[in-house]
């Protein structure tokens, strides 16, 4: 199966690092997967090849070297861009020999998602990078035309819905708060109702629900969720 453009596998062992880049890419409108070891990197990659690895060089298990020289050995050409501390030539060389980039750390995040997307512009034919994409089972989003689609027929949404559901689809699965909902969608100086929380997931769940399967899900006393009921396959995004 081909990959959407905008997932990226980001491995490294510390969730500080996995976390920032989570947040940051998936500002930016990517799908991001995370594995912590060189072993479960590769078994991601062979499962389902990713847009691109960002793929720190000092694993607990492989080295990211490896990783990146297992994958090319097997003729995966996922691009690859190389996270590490390591900043001398000599490392500089033999990252860029095995991948597309080498970022050492500590980096700018403006600066690593600008990379990112070069690297994909080489990778991926003309036009298909222009429009950034989230998705999850048969709904999709475009952020740059804000259309949104769901089993292929477009679903009209106000500012603050299409707001809302872009941060419940860059946190699939996930069961986000109503204050983290709150401070994310609208922001950290509102004073008005929680509630508003509520009204606005109702008004989405109206326009998006009406198809099945239902993908917004209340958890009591904690919070909501985009996700697939269980037990439930996941169909074919649209749009």
């Amino acid at each position: 199966m081909a990959p959407e453009i905008g997932e990226i596998l980001v491995v490294d062992d510390e969730p500080y690092i996995t976390d920032l880049l989570v947040a940051a890419l998936g500002h930016e409108g990517f799908a991001v997967d995370v594995a912590s070891t060189g072993t479960e990197a590769l078994r991601k990659v062979r499962t389902r090849t990713p847009a691109l690895v960002m793929l720190d060089v000092m694993l607990p298990d492989l080295s990211g070297t490896e990783v990146c020289r297992r994958l090319r050995e097997e003729g995966n050409g996922v691009p690859v861009v190389f996270l590490t501390a390591r900043d001398d030539t000599e490392d500089k060389v033999e990252g860029l020999r095995l991948a597309d980039d080498y970022v050492t750390k500590p980096f700018s995040l403006v600066e690593l998602v600008a990379r990112v997307r070069a690297v994909l512009r080489r990778a991926v034919p003309d036009g298909e990078l222009d429009e950034r994409m989230l998705r999850f089972a048969d709904l999709s989003m475009n952020i740059d035309t804000h259309e949104v689609w769901r089993q292929g027929v477009a679903v009209e949404l106000t500012a603050t819905e299409f707001n809302l559901l872009r941060f419940l689809l860059e946190n699939a699965r996930r069961v986000l708060s109503k204050s983290e909902i709150l401070d994310n969608v609208w922001d950290y100086g509102f004073s008005g109702d929680i509630n508003i929380v509520e009204t606005y997931i109702s008004y989405l769940r109206k326009k998006l629900d009406e198809f099945d399967p239902p993908l917004i899900h209340t958890v009591r006393r904690v919070g909501y969720s985009l996700r697939l009921p269980k037990g439930t396959t996941a169909p074919v995004s649209g749009g």
